[in-house]
């Protein structure tokens, strides 16, 4: 079955169905016959009006739920007389047909609609307004007052043409100077420019108020005649009505506040509607009601949707009291819906067992996964501070771990255990916790396993554990728990004791999948009475079966293996071992290497890192990233070792034909060298129950223990060896490194580095040669370091201090934190400068400890911390103004990182933090302090899926599929989530950078416009990837010629840099380079040689960044006429492009015209000023100003946009796919056309014969000497591929494709246009290649095993020649992918060394026999090449 996607509305252009690739049954999707069609809605006192629908799209209840329809509530529709199933989708009605009528047809209400409808009335009357969102705690989305316009058609793509009129006002605006704090070398961080006021104007008062009447409940003979509550209005004329609420509808009665009189009053109709009968009794709350429809229609949806999880922001409003507002609480229907205890485990077990067969039902399963989720997190957040602020009491009497059910949720701060490291060791299991539930809620097709839902929250210094509740056992007695554990459902365990039944059977089938998709070992362990008890997860884990007949799975936080580098029982006998050897000094250096390598330690390792070593916590457990990078590792290592050893024992292909046991034998020893669990295959598995305390294992199992002993110290020591150098040079390559905490943590984790190691990566960069290239990555990780050893003082700190102290609590320890040197106030002197009534208040604080904290003492409680923690003792001084001499950290980015971290929110306002005499921040600066959870991550299958599918052919050149795949992407997200997920934004990034790239600038605006947005709400408002969000939006508005709006995002996005980071950052430079080309005068050039300043010191100069910015100045120096200055700029670009690429590069030779074509012209200058004499004026020709086009080329290579064109390596790939299987079929005796590979080399040869960067745009005055000769130079380069590696440096390849694009900029500042992607050339071509490939295949495949071998030598070999031809002619070298997943979200998978390339092994035949061994299959299974084949070797 094939499943048909339709697009109707949003951001879809058509209306057929596009595929998704890489599902089973979405491929080959045809153009359904159906197509959107009008039908009109009508009937029950709304406007008539038309709409069009997607009949597989729409049910009954979205037409319900529409815009049109709300607040109205309890109503059904009719088609033709007949009322319709709210559930039907409209494809399953008969009768419907294009200009049908559908009829809206009221009924009656029951006590709980009636409250239904009650609720959303007050989402309409609580529309948000600007401030509303800060004082939520909500990121706001700032975008709308750049574009300073209420309409939605900018995020819709509409209205783009500007007036005349409006060129001319961003003109004038253009032209207008910078504030002082966004130049370069400005030291002023204002806070208040981050949130701007927004241009919407504040929601009008609908109601003076609304409320439960003080008649509540009605009476049982009014009860009995239908009334279900009262409702007390006053309304804007001050008029105070009682509404009575029936099955009918709403009408006024004739209470007053002394007297109850439940009759309907004179002359008041019943109206169905509640906002009806407002509208009939206040003239005024009818206007304002017109209005918040009216306003609500123009936002768009991705603005006014909430979001799925709160995204809190760390600054709030400026005055707090003021923004505060009615929100008609004191209807109760907020208290109502907490006191209905929802079971949440239920809900999300019934969503998580809806059917899966069809992409429509996927799509609904995954959003009600999502919203379920959602407002799982959001009661969570509810009942922490509930919970912590004292209003609820612990359900069970141990102080010692108090747990509370509140809401439908079980919470729990956890029992302190001495084993696990006391208050450290519980924090870290609830942590711990939430990732082993994530593992196992993140394993796809298992179904059958169930996980409670979980979170973790922090607030107020206080860590809960919330959970919804497993059936079965909330009821349970103390019989029940002294029963056997099968009676009480146990049926897994280390104390479940022996037992045999169907259920047990089943639930080990599901454990042993879940074991095999974690790379977790099957072991056995000595249970309570010595018996072997079987476990194929930690010693912790249990199973259950519970009332509901699901099988869950529990107190999995240690379900991943232990980390040797911190793991007491490691540190002992690497003691011990070294013990013995000093006690026999007389073993051979030889035997101490052995004894190393034996254990699993590299040589020398304990004295060069210092590990392993003991931790304040006993559970220091490995991330599942650094788990598949490290059997990557060992799989390239197993490959390797098959290698080798075959080609000591005749060579791969005649040991892959023979019949002996060579083949076999070689894959036997490699399985043992690399310590493979199997000795047939390569399988990794893992023990998770290895370097615990408390776990014994049978004297049988002491091999298998020893082998996951040396694996698990291997894997430690992996993290130092390879991944912790692999994030350095990562970030001494890159432009976008991490930039704050946040991006930080994310780089770490995407390598499998916990954040544990930062004082070791402290220590690579200290032993790094460019150690001063790298201070910016410094600067993050001391910043880190110390911002996490201050919240831990924090949570501390919190304990000791009363709810009215908590403001001037948190105050001051901010003060003591960021101000050297400061002491406390007395509580004495600062009751004299009080009134008496603020001196009794204060004075109660007198004696709490909190008030006594001085900052020399705070500063050695962090510093403390941080040793033990991160083994840092003098780095980070004595005090803050030691960060900011030594690292460059500024205090308002360690402020930022510190709120953002407890949940703190500040008011908004500027803080100066370096005066010792005043306090800087105040009680009334603490606004409020939200909490902070981490919650389980659903899913997004179908729209992950097309996303992934679209990355792997913008990585084949193919953009026009990748396109129609980001575009499929995108409606799939739509549907899910609406657009309000973070793998949305990335889409829509991507989407708008091949939209861009093709040459749909007005498409590429308006997705952008919504990236923009999406970021700013779902991450952050200052987030990293908002900042470089705005970057793009700038370069793609200013393509439209928008100049003035392409300058406010450039420098916004500065402005947020500046305050996350400052302005030390590689990324600084690309956004003055950008700015550089936006703006004029004498800016532009302070931009420039900014970005040259900065980019020369962390890249130096001969990188390409800074070659990229020698041109720029270069070209402004020309513009001003100033040719001596150009041709020293353009000098030392030269040099750098000639020493990366060589003299013959296209870059290299065009560097070298423009710098003719300077000299030219400086020679002209010089003549003409000396015959006009000293005075004489230079004639503005003789000026070479950049180009429009010019420009955005030039941004477009800044920015990194252009990394995605000129890919023509998959041409090349099929060619030499090609030629290498005819190679082998020809070495086997078989017959295969030489048109097979003339095919693919005659299409390869006409996508190549055009000039690589596209057809140039000839300028009105008829070019320059150097476009004109482009072409023909860029013929020589056309070399065979295995040709450019020895012409081209290392770095060459990694900085060749945006080179390419940077020749376009000729001598008279023309620029070259991207190149217009032809799709049905690039198709024609593609087909050509299928057909070729497809013959090859079937005259191959046909053969005996041996032949099947060597052919798959050859697609193996091909496969990597072809990842040779992409590194050196297209954009996605490994480097390159890095830095491009990062812009686009892509996870940033750990690249294993190096091996050996030349041919397939047996190895690779073997190992792909193993399910659970080897790269993770699920990386890859969604990708495919051009002919359908899942990609290997990669």
């Amino acid at each position: 079955m094939k499943d048909k996607v339709r697009k109707g509305g949003r951001s879809q252009a058509k209306a057929d169905g596009v595929s998704v690739a890489g599902g089973p049954d979405a491929a080959g999707a045809k153009q359904h016959e159906d197509s959107p069609f009008p039908v009109k809605i009508q009937g029950a006192g709304i406007e008539p009006f038309e709409l069009q629908v997607q009949p597989d799209c729409y049910t009954v209840m979205n037409l319900l739920s529409r815009d049109e329809v709300s607040p109205r509530s309890s109503m059904s529709l009719a088609l033709a007389g007949s009322a319709l199933d709210p559930l039907a989708e409209l494809q399953s009605l008969k009768g419907l047909k294009p200009g049908a009528i559908l009829r809206l047809v009221e009924e009656p209400y029951t006590a709980l609609s009636a409250r239904l409808h009650l609720a959303r009335v007050l989402e309409l009357l609580r529309a948000s307004g600007p401030q509303d969102a800060l004082r939520e705690g909500r990121s706001p989305s700032i975008l709308e007052t750049l574009t300073h316009t209420a309409d939605s058609s900018l995020l819709n793509g509409k209205s783009l043409k500007r007036s005349s009129s409006n060129t001319k006002t961003e003109a004038a605006s253009q032209d207008g100077a910078l504030h002082e704090n966004l130049l370069p070398g400005s030291s002023e961080r204002p806070l208040v420019a981050l949130l701007p006021q927004s241009s919407q104007p504040e929601a009008p008062g609908a109601l003076r108020d609304l409320s439960l009447s003080c008649w509540n409940p009605a009476p049982g003979h009014r009860k009995l005649q239908g009334d279900f509550l009262y409702i007390t209005v006053v309304t804007m004329e001050g008029r105070r009505c009682e509404v009575t609420s029936c099955p009918k509808g709403f009408f006024l009665n004739r209470s007053t506040e002394e007297v109850f009189d439940a009759r309907p009053a004179q002359s008041s109709p019943v109206c169905h509607s509640f906002t009806d009968l407002l509208c009939h009794v206040s003239p005024a709350f009818k206007l304002t009601l017109a209005t918040l429809k009216n306003s609500r229609s123009q936002i768009p949806p991705v603005e006014r949707l909430p979001t799925p999880y709160p995204t809190l922001s760390w600054l709030g409003p400026p005055c707090s009291s003021r923004t505060h507002k009615n929100t008609f609480g004191r209807l109760g229907l907020d208290e109502q819906a907490a006191a209905q205890a929802p079971d949440w485990n239920e809900e999300l077990q019934a969503v998580r067992d809806l059917p899966q067969r069809s992409l429509e039902e996927r799509l609904l399963r995954d959003k009600a996964l999502l919203q379920v989720n959602g407002a799982f997190v959001r009661a969570v957040m509810q009942g922490a501070e509930t919970v912590v602020d004292g209003f609820v009491e612990p359900a069970n009497g141990n102080p010692d771990d108090p747990a509370f059910m509140w809401g439908g949720l079980f919470m729990s701060q956890g029992a302190a255990s001495a084993i696990f490291g006391g208050e450290r060791g519980r924090r870290t299991a609830q942590r711990l916790e939430f990732r082993g539930v994530q593992a196992y809620s993140d394993i796809e097709h298992l179904q059958g396993l169930h996980t409670l839902p979980t979170a973790v929250v922090d607030y107020r210094g206080v860590r809960l554990s919330a959970q919804g509740l497993a059936p079965g056992l909330e009821g349970s007695d103390p019989e029940q728990a002294a029963a056997a554990p099968s009676s009480r459902g146990l049926l897994y365990g280390i104390n479940a004791g022996p037992q045999e039944s169907p259920q047990r059977r089943r639930l080990l089938e599901l454990l042993a999948q879940a074991a095999k998709c974690l790379s977790l070992q099957r072991h056995v362990l000595l249970g309570p009475n010595d018996h072997k008890v079987p476990l194929f997860t930690s010693v912790d884990a249990q199973g259950l079966l519970g009332a509901d007949g699901r099988f869950y799975i529990l107190d999995v936080f240690r379900s991943l293996p232990a980390d040797a580098n911190f793991c007491p029982e490691a540190e002992t006998e690497v003691q011990t071992a070294t013990e013995d050897e000093e006690s026999n000094k007389s073993g051979a250096e030889e035997q101490e290497k052995k004894s190393c390598v034996k254990e699993g330690w590299p040589e020398n390792y304990r004295s060069d890192s210092g590990l392993p070593r003991s931790f304040p916590h006993a559970l220091c457990r490995l991330r599942p990233e650094l788990v598949q990078a490290f059997i990557q590792h060992k799989h390239s290592q197993f490959t390797q070792h098959v290698r080798e050893t075959l080609d000591q024992n005749g060579g791969f292909e005649e040991c892959a034909t023979a019949c002996d046991s060579r083949a076999p034998d070689a894959v036997r020893a490699a399985c043992k060298a690399v310590g493979s669990v199997s000795d047939i295959i390569f399988e990794m598995r893992f023990n998770p129950s290895v370097f615990s305390p408390e776990v014994s294992f049978p004297p049988g199992e002491s091999k298998s223990t020893k082998l996951q002993e040396r694996l698990l110290r291997e894997a430690a020591a992996f993290i130092i060896t390879h991944q912790i150098p692999a994030f350095v040079e990562f970030c001494l390559q890159s432009n976008e490194a991490p930039m704050d905490g946040v991006s930080l943590k994310q780089a770490l984790h995407l390598r499998g580095i916990n954040l544990r190691y930062l004082g070791h990566v402290i220590t690579a960069i200290s032993q790094s040669e460019q150690k001063e290239q790298l201070r910016h990555i410094l600067r993050l990780v001391i910043g880190e370091i110390f911002t996490r050893s201050t919240r831990r003082v924090f949570n501390n700190f919190l304990q000791g201090v009363d709810v009215p102290s908590l403001s001037a609590a948190v105050s001051h320890f901010l003060c003591c934190l960021l101000v050297p040197h400061f002491t406390p106030v007395p509580a004495l002197e600062e009751t004299k400068k009080k009134s008496r009534r603020r001196a009794r208040v204060a004075g109660a604080s007198e004696s709490t400890p909190w008030s006594m904290l001085a900052g020399a003492e705070l500063w050695s409680l962090v510093c403390r911390d941080a040793a033990e923690t991160y083994n840092v003792s003098d780095s980070l001084g004595s005090n803050p103004n030691h960060l900011v001499e030594h690292y460059g950290l500024q205090k308002l980015s360690l402020l930022r990182e510190f709120c953002l971290k407890t949940g703190v929110q500040l008011r908004l306002r500027d803080y100066v933090l370096d005066n010792q005499n005043k306090a800087p921040i105040g009680p009334d600066d603490i606004l409020n302090i939200f909490p902070v959870v981490k919650h389980i991550h659903m899913p997004t299958a179908d729209a992950s899926k097309a996303y992934r599918a679209a990355q792997t052919f913008i990585q084949k050149g193919l953009l026009d599929q990748a396109h129609e795949q980001l575009k499929e992407a995108t409606y799939l997200f739509g549907r899910v989530c609406d657009d309000l997920h973070i793998e949305a934004c990335y889409c829509h990034s991507l989407l708008a950078k091949v939209a861009y790239v093709q040459g749909k600038a007005v498409e590429a605006r308006s997705v952008q416009l919504r990236a923009v947005v999406i970021s700013e709400r779902v991450l952050g408002f200052d987030h990293p990837n908002t900042i470089h969000q705005y970057a793009l939006l700038g370069v793609y508005v200013f393509a439209g010629g928008e100049a003035a709006l392409a300058q406010k995002c450039l420098l916004r996005a500065r402005l947020l840099m500046l305050t996350v980071h400052g302005e030390d950052h590689p990324y600084i430079a690309t956004l003055d380079s950008c700015l550089g080309l936006v703006l004029t005068g004498e800016q532009r050039g302070k931009f420039l040689q900014n970005a040259l300043r900065l980019n020369t010191s962390f890249f130096g100069p001969l990188h390409l960044h800074t070659a990229l910015n020698q041109h720029l100045l270069a070209q402004w120096m020309c513009s001003k006429g100033d040719y001596r200055s150009a041709m020293s700029h353009e000098k030392e670009s030269l040099a750098a492009f000639t020493s990366m690429f060589g003299v013959d590069h296209p870059q290299s030779l065009c560097s070298k015209e423009f710098l003719c074509t300077i000299t030219k012209q400086a020679v002209k200058v010089e003549r003409s000023l000396r015959q006009t004499g000293a005075d004489g004026v230079e004639t503005p020709v003789e000026c070479l100003t950049p180009t429009a086009d010019n420009i955005l080329e030039q941004m477009a290579l800044v920015t990194g946009i252009r990394s995605l064109t000129h890919r023509d390596g998959l041409q090349d790939y099929r060619k030499k796919h090609n030629e290498l299987k005819a190679a082998v079929a020809k070495e086997l005796g078989f017959n295969v056309p030489n048109k097979m590979g003339a095919s693919a080399t005659m299409n390869g040869e006409e996508k190549r014969s055009g000039p690589e960067t596209g057809s140039g745009k000839e300028a009105e005055d008829g070019g320059s000497p150097a476009e004109e000769k482009q072409p023909e130079e860029e013929q020589p380069e056309e070399k065979p591929e295995e040709e450019k590696p020895e012409e081209q440096p290392e770095e060459a390849p990694e900085e060749e494709p945006s080179v390419k694009g940077a020749a376009a900029a000729s001598a008279d500042g023309d620029a070259v246009e991207p190149p217009e992607v032809e799709g049905h050339e690039e198709k024609t071509d593609v087909e050509d290649g299928e057909r070729a490939a497809s013959d090859a295949e079937v005259r191959i495949v046909d053969v005996e095993s041996e032949v099947r071998a060597a052919g798959q030598t050859a697609e193996d070999s091909a496969a990597e020649d072809a990842n040779i031809t992409i590194k050196e002619n297209g954009e996605m070298k490994p480097e390159m992918k890095r830095v491009s997943d990062e812009v686009n979200g892509v996870s940033d998978v750990p690249e294993s060394p190096s091996t050996p390339k030349s041919k397939g092994s047996w190895a690779d035949v073997v190992s792909k026999a193993n399910g659970g061994g080897g790269p993770d299959p699920a990386v890859h299974k969604d990708e495919v090449t051009a002919n359908g084949t899942a990609p290997e070797g990669e």
